[in-house]
């Protein structure tokens, strides 16, 4: 059995570094795809991605055919682009398009369904793959020396064919000696240098983060300082580390099916969600919960437990409030932080009560 390799934990907003949006490469190399635009593309890959929560929740026509739901406000948001942009991107990829998707409204208000069309291409009539051709290979051919003559910008001449296991890469050919070799030692720092120092003066936990970063710059810099200004970088990982715990608490909370099942209150649940990503991140030992002092850790893990169920528990809670309400904001975080624990019992006693109404009626 091999031995214990003692490999260390993800930390803060290291657990998001692995997910990727994906474009199909496609999009990228079939020629029939040439004309869509590079952004409309990406916007493909958003819509594919979403094609696991319609998986999820079982959301096919009567014809078992997938559809999703992204509406416009989803892209404006995720391309940092207006409305009017969002619009041209759909209609790129819609049927009077490239017919990547097809578009169905619902109407009453409705969002619109989209159906996210199959990439995949049959090949092209009379396409054949293509094959290098026998014989010897020249050092360079007609068209390659027409290119370096033609070129509006100065250009080396052709390259030498040379074996697949060169060790070296191609020297340009020019009248100077020894061009294989560049000066590596660089005049700027690596990115990864200022945020190291930035996490280790944000917090001890932060400082966690800087055991993988690059080694220290050459001689040449040393002296430099890369920190940047203290109170900054400190603002910069609380900013970071609210917009982990509150992608996080999306997800638990299955925030899209959410809005899906209440638009029109999109709102109230934006500011749950805020308000549980800032009680998270909180820098505090303690937190203020029901007149007590909670251990903001206690507080953190209850509200990362949350999930859909609860969310629609405290909406319906807060609706039937017929009391004035003075600090709302600690009303809500303790009706957050009690909801796993009188959830159960809220339920139960609402049944007991409907059961004791419709036997008092027959």
């Amino acid at each position: 059995m091999p031995s214990n390799l003692n490999l260390d934990y993800y930390y803060g907003t290291e657990a998001e570094q692995y997910s990727f949006y994906r474009v199909p490469k496609t999009l990228l190399t079939d020629s029939r795809y040439k004309g869509v635009s590079i952004e409309a593309k990406v916007l493909y890959g958003l819509l594919l991605n979403r094609m696991s929560l319609s998986v999820r929740n079982g959301w096919m026509d009567k014809d078992r055919r997938v559809y999703i739901y992204f509406t416009q406000e989803d892209a404006m948001a995720l391309m940092s682009c207006g409305k009017d942009k969002a619009t041209r991107l759909f209609r790129e990829l819609d049927q009077g398009g490239i017919g990547l998707i097809e578009r169905k409204k619902q109407g009453q208000g409705r969002p619109t369904r989209i159906y996210v069309k199959n990439f995949t291409l049959p090949p092209e009539p009379g396409q054949q793959s293509q094959t290098p051709p026998e014989g010897p290979q020249t050092a360079e051919s007609p068209l390659d020396s027409a290119a370096v003559k033609t070129a509006q910008k100065t250009q080396s001449a052709p390259l030498g064919m040379s074996g697949q296991d060169s060790v070296f890469s191609a020297p340009n050919k020019t009248d100077k000696n020894k061009t294989d070799f560049n000066d590596t030692e660089s005049s700027i720092p690596p990115p990864a240098l200022a945020v190291a120092s930035s996490a280790s003066l944000a917090s001890p936990q932060a400082a966690k983060l800087t055991r993988y970063a690059a080694p220290a710059p050459p001689t040449k810099i040393a002296s430099l300082d890369f920190r940047g200004d203290p109170g900054r970088s400190k603002n910069r990982m609380r900013v970071d580390e609210m917009d982990g715990y509150r992608e996080r608490i999306r997800e638990n909370i299955g925030y899209d099916l959410l809005l899906l099942e209440r638009p029109y209150d999109a709102e109230e649940i934006d500011g749950y969600v805020e308000l549980m990503a800032e009680t998270c991140a909180s820098r505090r030992e303690y937190i203020r919960v029901n007149g007590e002092d909670m251990p903001i850790e206690l507080v953190r893990k209850r509200f990362l437990k949350l999930d859909g169920e609860h969310i629609r528990y405290v909406m319906d809670s807060l609706r039937q409030n017929t009391t004035q309400v003075v600090n709302i904001r600690a009303y809500t975080l303790a009706a957050l932080y009690n909801a796993p624990v009188t959830i159960s019992q809220y339920y139960t006693a609402q049944v007991s009560h409907d059961m004791a109404q419709g036997f008092g009626g027959a």
